[in-house]
């Protein structure tokens, strides 16, 4: 029995545009720039290289997403869940990550420059090689489980 967009007759990128709803499936390098994906379920998904310029995935459930080297610039995360997301080397330049869960995420040499990471959850995160030059982190929980000011 198939789960989620794992059937032979559908396409996942159309399934997920139809119901915001895809676990597990594989949408490598997929064009999805600018898309309303807000409350989308996508657990577990491989989006490595997927164009999500300005998409709206406020609210999205990307836990054990594979989101390496992904066009995230100006999207919408705010209030996401990305626990233990793989983000490593992703362009997240300018993105609303604001309340955002990222615990455990891996943001590897990610893109963060000017991005709003206001009251986000980066317990554990690993953010080595990433840039952060004008992103901001007011009240963020740091990887250490500090608290920024």
């Amino acid at each position: 029995m198939a789960t989620g967009c794992q059937t032979a007759s559908e396409n996942p990128a159309e399934k997920l545009a139809e119901t915001k709803e895809c676990f597990d499936c594989d949408l490598t390098g997929e064009n999805l720039e600018g898309a309303d994906l807000s409350g989308a379920k996508l657990n577990g998904s491989n989006l490595s290289g997927v164009n999500l310029q300005g998409a709206n995935l406020s609210g999205a459930l990307l836990d054990n997403v594979d989101l390496s080297q992904a066009n995230l610039s100006g999207a919408n995360l705010s209030s996401a869940a990305l626990t233990q997301a793989n983000l490593t080397d992703a362009n997240l330049t300018e993105a609303d990550l604001t309340g955002a869960f990222l615990r455990g995420a891996i943001l590897t040499n990610a893109k963060l420059n000017n991005a709003s990471l206001n009251k986000a959850d980066l317990n554990a995160a690993k953010l080595e090689g990433a840039e952060i030059k004008g992103a901001d982190f007011k009240e963020a929980i740091m990887p250490d489980g500090s608290v920024q000011k």
